[in-house]
């Protein structure tokens, strides 16, 4: 919370920040190997990590409700997503009046009908959607369901390739000038009617 002040005083005010969540993918809970990276696994259920999810919000929101920090929903299908939403309104959280909430756990899913069905699902729900790790083809089936969006992928994009002329950096992997390049190539890819609003100002 620290960092958040510093930041708001510092570096000037954000939309939102996104507390720690609990990812749900089976790599995450049951360990095993993407590419290069390894995990153990937290060996907890999906239930677990739901709850410690809603928790840390609830601890969050009680100890800095000042911080503009969002819940974020977790789950690997449908009906253990609506379950997350059910447990933040048991603790009287309206997810449908926060500005946004958060959509975990659907990076590598985004794509696939099983993402499109659960982002589908929580916007029916009435929330204002934010989808973490979305890239141009989750964003060309479902963007149109969703407020504002982020993906990292124009950060490895550019580590990979020479900085943009007259640039003194090694590359332009945090350099805002790509990331907006990036973002008005990636939007004039998408119908105009499936384009989030992806927000700019966000911290993780």
């Amino acid at each position: 919370m620290e960092d958040l002040r510093r930041i708001w005083e510092h570096v000037g005010p954000y939309e939102w920040a996104a507390g720690q969540d609990w990812m749900c993918e089976d790599l995450i809970i049951h360990g095993g190997t993407a590419g290069p990276l390894t995990f153990v696994g937290t060996h907890l259920s999906v239930a677990e990590h739901q709850a410690r999810t809603v928790r840390n919000f609830l601890d969050l929101r009680s100890l800095a409700p000042e911080l503009r920090i969002i819940p974020t929903l977790q789950g690997g299908s449908v009906p253990e997503y609506h379950a997350c939403a059910e447990l933040y309104e048991s603790y009287g959280v309206n997810l449908r009046r926060e500005p946004v909430v958060g959509l975990g756990s659907v990076c590598r899913l985004q794509s696939t009908r099983q993402g499109a069905e659960i982002v589908t699902a929580m916007a029916a729900r009435g929330y204002r959607l934010h989808g973490f790790g979305f890239k141009t083809l989750g964003l060309e089936r479902v963007g149109h369901l969703l407020a504002s969006a982020d993906s990292m992928a124009w950060s490895t994009h550019a580590r990979n390739r020479p900085p943009m002329p007259g640039h003194p950096h090694k590359n332009c992997a945090n350099c805002i000038d790509y990331a907006l390049n990036w973002r008005t190539r990636m939007l004039a890819k998408l119908p105009t009617w499936h384009q989030p609003t992806l927000e700019r100002r966000t911290a993780a």
